[in-house]
């Protein structure tokens, strides 16, 4: 599928993989509607990309009127919605004993209901146009880490959101996939990394390739593959696509035992540098609550 003179919506447009995407897409002929919380991360990004072909709403993804809404002023501006990219996602810090449970919530309202919304608002226009959706999951759907309890299991939900959804819009003409991606180069893990030394830790440790960190660059290459081909699967970096295929193996006593094997010191490390920090989020999240 060409994306030229296509429209596509992406959330978390104001930063990091969904920025990135836009602007590949743009120099693919798309227009693109984005929407974050962040006005002026949102700004910069339409002055990139020119306002002639890009549009930016301030649009709170856990608010469906808010996603109806942005889905009604980008039909008025380009006649309707190609492809919605639910991309839009937080992370919180710290184990399941000590995380603050409002941040817990937050992970979930934003990362289960935020793609909920999104693709709910969307789906009349992308089934009329017999479109795209893309999820945003993650390798962390099928292989975990300790501390990482509700990003985990709001991508392993929406993994298998976007698997139901399938089965509903085949028969329309809709194509879904979702994305798994490993550690990439966003605010995201940047701010992990400089919040939490033991986070920056526990990845050095893991075995290779789990390791390494992805330009954002590289990811949107693959996001846009991804569209592009309407893929059911978009994997970054490819390996990701081998440990979904070995699923049932990461969960097994062997597996388990190497990856969290130091979860017993870097756990309490982590929960005291979460206490001294005073949050259980990234800094840049803590008004959008």
């Amino acid at each position: 599928m060409s994306v030229a003179g296509k429209t596509v919506l992406i959330t978390g447009g104001g930063n990091g993989v969904g920025a990135e995407t836009a602007r590949q897409l743009r120099a693919r002929g798309a227009n693109l509607v984005l929407t974050d919380v962040d006005r002026s991360a949102l700004d910069g990004v339409v002055g990139e990309l020119g306002a002639g072909h890009a549009l930016g709403i301030v649009a709170d993804v856990t608010d469906l009127a808010e996603m109806e809404s942005a889905v009604a002023a980008a039909t008025e501006r380009f006649g309707g919605v190609d492809v919605v990219v639910a991309n839009a996602g937080i992370a919180s810090y710290g184990s399941v004993l000590n995380v603050d449970p409002a941040a817990f919530y937050r992970v979930i309202d934003i990362n289960i209901k935020g793609v909920f919304n999104t693709v709910r608002a969307a789906l009349p226009s992308i089934i009329e146009r017999r479109g795209y959706v893309l999820v945003v999951s993650s390798l962390a759907a099928f292989a975990t880490g300790a501390g990482m309890a509700p990003y985990s299991a709001s991508k392993a939900a929406v993994e298998n959101f976007a698997n139901t959804l399938r089965l509903e819009v085949t028969h329309l003409g809709v194509a879904v996939g979702s994305a798994h991606m490993s550690w990439i180069d966003t605010p995201l893990v940047r701010d992990a990394k400089s919040d939490l030394p033991s986070f920056g830790k526990m990845i050095s440790r893991l075995p290779p390739p789990l390791s390494k960190t992805t330009s954002v660059d590289k990811c949107g290459k693959a996001f846009v593959k991804g569209i592009e081909k309407r893929k059911r699967r978009v994997y970054c970096p490819g390996w990701v696509g081998v440990l979904r295929v070995i699923k049932p193996l990461l969960s097994t006593a062997v597996a388990e035992a190497s990856v969290g094997k130091d979860a017993a010191t870097l756990i309490p490390e982590s929960d005291a540098e979460i206490a001294a920090l005073g949050r259980s989020v990234s800094a840049r999240y803590v008004n959008d609550e």
